[in-house]
């Protein structure tokens, strides 16, 4: 099987750590453990978040007094490609000894039309109290928004409309190869009058982009791993409960956060709907079992696991 693998955050650095290297490094080597099993049973894609890192490559980029003006977050996505690239790509060759892998630096064609630029909903960076997010935000023009029980800042979320190396992927695929890629879902570009890609100031969602890579190397399934076990409904209220099986209709009918949750349903939506495949949301630690339908929360056509099976 061809398997795209999106991970969370979380697959990095967890709430409330460090963003030391050592600290992201040693939560990738865990991962790791999670995807090597897939791996050496199926032909895989990893792709993963970067919230965390971009932001604290921003601050950094703000506070320099060396710079002129900070820079964008095109280069910046582009550094943390490079950056957790590497931790992945170290990793998965330790744990696969053999197995050739191949992290890439991707481009993301957005529209320049979107409505996503004004009206910014990505997280990126680290978290602070309300008091504290409103007085960066005034020091440096940011925007903030409460994510959970911190606040965080936000930046415009372009939808992705092709990832511009795709043809590369497949060949690597092709040569047996796994590909990491499309981290941070891309690095946001767009064509100017002369038909050139340029850079562009937002962040593109890395589960967004996952679903369009994944329809586009034609991939049997798409896994969204993160940190819960299944998607909830009524999510942090007395009603909640988990949601085992659903069809994208009935997914669509509910109501998720749009800097969180929203985007994740949104991609495994739009894959089985353009695939009739099979996409997932689940635990990072549990990626074998949702992949054989025993965990996470599975949508398919008919909103049950594909009685022909997938393994």
């Amino acid at each position: 099987m061809r398997v795209v693998v999106a991970l969370g955050g979380n697959a990095m650095l967890q709430r409330g750590e460090k963003p030391d290297a050592d600290v992201q490094l040693a939560n990738i080597r865990k991962a790791v453990k999670s995807l090597a099993p897939l791996a050496e049973q199926h032909e895989i894609v990893v792709t993963h978040g970067n919230g965390p890192q971009v932001g604290v490559l921003a601050l950094q980029s703000a506070a320099d007094k060396s710079l002129t003006i900070p820079y964008p977050f095109d280069v910046l996505g582009a550094e943390t490609q490079g950056m957790i690239g590497y931790w992945l790509l170290q990793s998965l060759q330790n744990a696969l000894p053999g197995r050739q892998v191949c992290a890439l630096i991707n481009q993301t064609l957005v529209s320049a039309a979107d409505p996503a630029f004004d009206n910014p909903t990505k997280f990126v960076g680290t978290v602070y109290t309300e008091a504290e997010a409103k007085q960066v935000a005034e020091e440096r023009g940011w925007v903030v928004k409460q994510d959970g029980q911190y606040w965080r800042r936000v930046v415009p979320s372009p939808r992705p409309r092709r990832v511009i190396e795709t043809r590369l992927i497949r060949q690597l695929l092709a040569s047996g190869a796994i590909a990491v890629c499309a981290g941070g879902g891309g690095v946001p570009v767009m064509r100017n009058e002369l038909g050139q890609l340029v850079g562009v100031e937002a962040v593109v969602d890395k589960d967004l982009t996952a679903s369009l890579l994944a329809e586009a190397l034609e991939a049997d399934a798409l896994l969204l791993l993160t940190d819960v076990q299944r998607v909830m409904r009524n999510f942090g209220q007395s009603n909640a409960e988990e949601i085992r099986n659903a069809t994208p209709a009935q997914l669509r009918e509910e109501d998720f956060p749009a800097g969180s949750m929203g985007p994740k349903v949104d991609a495994v939506c739009h894959f089985v709907e353009m695939t009739g495949d099979m996409a997932a949301i689940g635990s990072l630690e549990q990626a074998t079992e949702i992949l054989a339908g025993k965990a996470g929360t599975i949508v398919t056509p008919s909103g049950q696991y594909p009685e022909r099976g997938l393994l």
